[in-house]
């Protein structure tokens, strides 16, 4: 079971600056808990994610000595991939591609023909820096654009990852469309696929369907969640109106209850917990 806790994504939409030592106490503290993974920052234009341009200054705070998880972060083009490639401390450079044609020009100012050679580009620069790439499949449960979408689409795009070498592929419901039958279906079908794939799932989701679709995705077999304490952020490109992640407590009630073993210590969890309080009503 592998639990990627996303501070990048529950801060990134937020006008109000978060003080960069705010953001190295948070992601400090979230280091201690035992998540596999933090999706620490990213490597973006600052005038697409004004919120996040420290990034490169906060993971140089960063206090090491707190705990074994391991570092994503976005790009989304080589620029930001080379700069991303050299903190020896980054495993995972994520790359959103789109279903949505209208989202990934919104989302990266490229087409999905461009994003896929934008794609290949930063796999390479991933072999050459011992990076793993992660590609999350934007919109890949429906988008409010009217563009075409069907699941044997979503199947095609993930064939293409799989030739291309990503590493992790990420079903992502930007828009908080998905339901349980769809999460269902589209994991079973595409794990079934790529039996030896890592496939996971980055849902947005109101908190009451929270737990329904946290289900879905488990019983068709998935093992790699993200989330976000309190369920905070979103995508803020995606619609004027955000549906936010899912509450990382939500899936660790649901894993509790089934009596899966997470490696989160609650002592540290519940300290980050009341740490978010502190941070993002203010902000």
């Amino acid at each position: 079971m592998k639990l990627i806790e996303c501070p990048r994504d529950a801060m990134q939409g937020l006008s109000t600056f978060i003080p960069t030592m705010l953001k190295v106490n948070y992601i400090n503290q979230l280091l201690k808990v035992g998540f596999d993974t933090i999706d620490a920052g990213s490597f973006v234009s600052p005038k697409a994610i004004p919120q996040l341009h420290d990034t490169a200054d906060v993971l140089n705070r960063l206090d090491w000595d707190g705990g074994a998880s391991k570092l994503l972060v976005i790009v989304a083009n080589t620029r930001g991939a080379e700069d991303a490639a050299t903190f020896e401390r980054i495993t995972y450079l994520g790359f959103p591609l789109s279903m949505s044609e209208t989202f990934q020009q919104r989302n990266t100012n490229k087409s999905i023909a461009e994003a896929l050679q934008t794609l290949e580009a930063i796999k390479n620069i991933c072999l050459r820096s011992g990076k793993k790439l992660v590609t999350y499949i934007s919109m890949g449960f429906g988008n409010p654009y009217g563009d075409p979408y069907d699941a044997d689409g979503v199947a095609q795009f993930v064939d293409r990852l799989m030739v291309l070498g990503s590493d992790v592929t990420s079903l992502a419901d930007t828009i908080g469309v998905s339901t349980p039958a769809a999460i269902r279906s589209l994991f079973t079908t595409l794990s079934a696929r790529h039996p030896q794939a890592e496939i996971g799932v980055h849902l947005h989701s109101t908190p009451q369907a929270a737990r329904e679709k946290i289900a879905a995705a488990y019983e068709a077999g998935c093992r790699r969640f993200d989330g976000a304490i309190k369920g905070f952020g979103g995508c803020p490109m995606a619609n004027d109106d955000l549906v936010g992640n899912l509450a990382t407590e939500t899936i660790l009630a649901f894993l509790e209850e089934k009596g899966v073993a997470t490696g989160i210590d609650p002592t540290q969890f519940n300290a980050a917990w009341k740490m978010a309080d502190e941070i993002f009503p203010k902000h």
